[in-house]
């Protein structure tokens, strides 16, 4: 009969699946062991380790030089474009960096902008630091202008997964580790035994011979069980925890306590063993050993054994109600131990029986100790701290000079009315805030908003949020809510007229070649209107583009020229410098052309600022275009229509309109209702008896004029 045969194509496909397998792994490590010859040269393989955290031990032959890993496997922190930085890091068994390798990266700033090679430089600067170190940007490491979001979070990156790894390979201790109990030196209770005892301070262990046999049941040494009757004590086995107040001062009394705690060093602590009945806890293998074989203290995975040099006599009990016990030692645990007596902790007893001339049995017996609440104080375990809260705390100065800044331009907005009557007074305090917007929020802060940031910010809502990701720069943050809170009170030009610092530079640059009379070009409104759809459009490419790459498309962002004027402070190749340098000369002659026409970050607040609730900006009806176009033609922008409508989506809110709005001296239905007064005032100085009001009722009027009903304003 002949056996029934598998075809040959099952088996060869099993061995090609099979060697490409092998020739997989083969290469992965070969790329791996290339990888890290910068961090350790003399590498000749990779192993794996257990562990919480993927990392791969370093060996040269049968030596063990350290660890390499990948950072995006333990501490992946999203970093300006709201992804972590992947990173190849080394460390060797002192703790110290040895390699730290950029993997890959989607920073806006880095793609186009600031060459590659400054950031390798910055990575390759934390090598030979400690992984305790703390490591900060402008302290131990230089910055990169235009990048400090993205250093930062590279510098954290490598650090905090460093240490997670350290920690966990046992280089360094666990920062994250629950730091111990402290014992409460200020609590003591004078107390008996039989209170001690009954409150847990003094714990016992209680054998008879029977349980003891029990114990030995089943084992060969069954047969040598003691002849003592089953219910008399084996042992009776007190035990305490003396650094404890309550517990050691009440058994010892305080000269002899005060006499231990001060032998005792930092960390180490001393436990309290009793007993009598049969059986000593001591036995005499310490006497030739120097080791005490019957007693091990255990606390969760580590144990605890007594040398003669850790033991000391207790002469008498100082306190009152003690049974007759006839072992009364001390033991102390020293620092090596890491023990905290907050943690429940046991006493293992140790019982041998020979079952031969050289064979033995052993059972152990545990007493268990669990120290009283009241005699501890608990700490919280440490968290790790939060990148972006870092990052706030050290930017308090700035922060704080933001808040100052949008508290006084909330103030503006809110007085606008008051402001645009005193026009001496907000004309250079609208200069002043143009100059804090340019020089502190632009080129000291970096903090120009992008419509990168909102790419990033729609890209996040469609994958995962984070909010870290949008914290880690405080400044942009704080804009962003500002901007956020300003679209929906006023609309976009608060932002673009007040916050954007390229926008302010070509205001102050337009307001300069005004004074100089340089002429200006102004687009025919027809034509204008039309010339506002292009940023739209270049918005919407910018979206399309996203949606396929957004890598892609912060480079096409560079349309922008924030990054150049603003980021790079004119630090840039000579194409990027001629783009922003023409932009800023344009706006010589004709204001803010970019802004009007190009800017994509003004069309993004455009369209969620239609949801405006309010609309403070004063018209008179039926006199403001028609036929009145002082406004329209004064208005930098060109933001208001032949008929006098100001198009919300295009006002930068630099309340110029609203000055004239309130001269009496340039505005027509102001200049008529001033005639009136002045008129009546003549008429009242004449007639005589009329009731008169002060000159301020009309602005420019010198005398007191008789009240007269106002125009209707929208």
């Amino acid at each position: 009969m002949s056996k029934r045969r598998s075809p040959p194509s099952s088996h060869a496909l099993s061995w090609i699946l099979g060697l490409l397998l092998l020739l997989g792994s083969l290469s992965a490590q070969a790329i791996e062991l290339e990888q890290i010859t910068l961090g350790f040269p003399d590498a000749t393989r990779l192993s794996e380790v257990e562990g919480e955290h993927p990392a791969r031990a370093v060996h040269a032959g049968d030596t063990l030089l350290g660890y390499v890993f990948e950072t995006d496997d333990i501490a992946p922190i999203p970093a300006y474009s709201g992804k972590p930085i992947n990173m190849l890091v080394g460390i060797d068994l002192e703790g110290r960096l040895t390699q730290a390798t950029i993997l890959g990266h989607e920073e806006p700033i880095m793609l186009v902008g600031i060459p590659e090679q400054r950031l390798i430089d910055y990575a390759d600067a934390h090598i030979p630091h400690h992984v305790s170190e703390r490591l900060r940007v402008g302290e131990n490491l230089d910055a990169i202008s235009g990048a400090t979001v993205t250093v930062i979070v590279l510098t954290e990156t490598i650090m905090r997964s460093a240490r997670r790894v350290a920690a966990e390979q046992g280089l360094i201790d666990d920062p994250l580790a629950t730091p111990p109990a402290r014992v409460r030196q200020e609590v003591f209770e004078p107390a008996d035994w039989e209170t001690l005892v009954g409150d847990g301070t003094i714990r016992r262990l209680h054998l008879t011979h029977g349980q003891v046999n029990e114990a030995f049941a089943g084992t060969p040494a069954e047969a040598y069980a003691s002849s003592a009757a089953p219910e008399s004590a084996f042992i009776d086995l007190y035990l305490t925890y003396l650094n404890a107040p309550s517990a050691g001062r009440n058994l010892l009394g305080d000269v002899v306590y005060d006499q231990l705690m001060e032998r005792l060093d930092e960390g180490e602590h001393a436990i309290g063993v009793m007993a009598r009945g049969d059986y000593s806890f001591k036995g005499s293998g310490y006497v030739r050993g120097g080791i005490f074989d019957r007693i091990e203290a255990g606390q969760g995975n580590t144990a605890i054994t007594f040398h003669d040099s850790d033991h000391r006599r207790i002469v008498r009990l100082g306190i009152e109600g003690a049974p007759a016990l006839t072992e009364r030692d001390i033991f102390i645990i020293r620092e090596e131990a890491q023990f905290d007596p907050g943690e429940p902790w046991e006493l293992g007893l140790l019982v041998r029986r020979a079952t031969g001339a050289l064979d033995t049995e052993f059972v152990r017996f545990n007493a268990h100790y669990s120290i009283p609440e009241a005699y501890v104080e608990r700490f919280e375990p440490p968290v790790e701290e939060a990148l972006w809260v870092q990052v706030w705390r050290d930017r308090t100065f700035q922060i704080v000079i933001l808040g100052l800044g949008l508290t006084v331009l909330t103030a503006i907005m809110l007085f606008q009315d008051v402001l645009a009557r005193h026009p001496r007074i907000l004309e250079p305090l609208r200069i002043g805030f143009l100059v804090y917007t340019v020089t502190f929020i632009g080129w000291y802060s970096l903090a120009q908003l992008s419509v990168v940031n909102i790419l990033t910010f729609v890209h996040s809502l469609m994958g995962n949020f984070s909010w870290e990701s949008f914290l880690i720069d405080p400044m942009m943050f704080i804009l962003w809510s500002f901007v956020a809170v300003t679209l929906l009170l006023w609309g976009r030009g608060v932002f673009c007229g007040w916050l954007c610092p390229f926008g302010a530079m070509q205001d102050l640059i337009n307001k300069a070649a005004r004074r100089l009379r340089v002429p200006q070009f102004e687009v025919p409104f027809a034509l204008h209107e039309r010339l506002w759809a292009i940023k739209y459009i270049v918005l919407l490419g910018l979206f399309a583009v996203s949606l396929h790459s957004l890598g892609q498309a912060e480079r096409y962002a560079e349309v922008e020229p924030f990054k150049t004027a603003v980021t790079m402070r004119f630090q840039r190749e000579w194409a990027f410098l001629l783009y922003a340098l023409g932009l800023l000369a344009v706006s010589a002659f004709t204001h803010k052309a970019y802004c009007r026409y190009l800017c994509p970050l003004g069309a993004g607040l455009a369209i969620p600022a239609r949801l405006r609730l309010f609309d403070w900006l004063k018209r008179h009806r039926g006199s403001c275009g028609t036929p009145c176009q002082i406004c329209a033609n004064e208005c930098e922008v060109a933001a208001i229509h032949p008929d006098g409508r100001i198009n919300a989506n295009e006002c930068h809110y630099c309340l110029d309109c609203q000055v004239t709005y309130h001269d009496d001296r340039r505005c027509p239905p102001m200049v008529k209702r001033r005639k009136r007064f002045e008129k009546a005032t003549r008429a009242s100085s004449k007639a005589g008896g009329v009731d008169i009001f002060p000159a301020d009722a009309a602005q420019g009027s010198g005398a007191k004029l008789q009240r007269i009903p106002t125009l209707q304003e929208e």
